[in-house]
């Protein structure tokens, strides 16, 4: 059982900070194991750094103590009521076309007098028989530089001035 829910010892400010350095060593199982004992739950499935921060912020909890239930209320409050807690964020419209990609979508791209095809897949985009986790790191393999995929694919403008146009 842990230092800070066993009874018969009381935990002091030192056996605390040792907890909280051993956390960082503590392999996969050993933290889900102390996230049962702390929590009572089974941990869920996060990666190891999420445990570590999660379990640090528990052992402190039940050492130092919670939030109050003034202070809990007050933050209820606020995440209900403040402007700027409460805003809705809408989805920018690149990202959404990044959803919009159906597997089966063919791009075709001529580049340097050659032709280059690419498939969308479910796991990502093939080119040249391989799979890639992005229209952009298919136009660096093409390119030889780095290029916004979507922008050398032609599904995005891009918003630099052209040379000589009307703004220059």
């Amino acid at each position: 059982m842990s230092d800070l829910k066993n009874k018969k010892t009381e935990p002091t400010k030192t056996s605390v900070l040792r907890q909280l350095a051993t956390l960082q060593n503590m392999s996969l199982d050993q933290l889900r194991e102390k996230w049962l004992d702390l929590y009572g739950t089974e941990p869920p499935q996060y990666k190891k750094q999420f445990l570590v921060k999660r379990l640090a912020h528990r052992i402190q909890e039940l050492f130092y103590g919670g939030l109050s239930e003034q202070a809990k209320s007050h933050l209820k409050k606020v995440a209900e009521t403040d402007p700027v807690a409460t805003v809705i964020r809408k989805i920018p419209e690149e990202r959404k076309s990044q959803e919009a990609i159906l597997p089966g979508t063919r791009f075709v791209r001529i580049w340097n007098d050659q032709r280059y095809e690419v498939i969308a897949r479910e796991s990502g985009f093939e080119y040249d028989g391989r799979i890639f986790r992005s229209l952009s790191a298919i136009a660096r393999e093409i390119t030889g530089t780095r290029w916004n995929g979507k922008i050398f694919f032609g599904l995005k403008n891009s918003h630099r001035k052209k040379e000589g146009g009307p703004n220059a």
